[in-house]
């Protein structure tokens, strides 16, 4: 059952750097927007590209109003660009 263990593991990282960063409690779906929006950007783009593009969507939404909407668009935005990227 590692993978339940990797999900506590992941959950309880969450929750530890949010505190840690003075961020409200940051739930499920926000995380697994990330990891999808990391894996596309891996998959279609870049492996190494993947988690500098979750550090700009990150800053990006921080300017934001509201940055917890303004990631999701970024992150919509930026998943529809590495879905149509070419490669050559």
């Amino acid at each position: 059952m590692s993978g339940s263990n990797d999900a506590q593991a992941l959950s309880d990282w969450v929750t530890a750097v949010a505190r840690e960063l003075g961020l409200e409690a940051v739930d499920g779906s926000v995380v697994d927007m990330v990891l999808d929006l990391t894996a596309d950007v891996a998959h279609g783009v870049s492996r190494p590209g993947a988690p500098v593009t979750a550090f700009l969507v990150g800053l990006a939404a921080g300017k934001a109003a509201d940055p917890l909407v303004a990631a999701r668009d970024h992150a919509e935005a930026v998943k529809a660009l590495a879905d149509g990227w070419d490669r050559s």
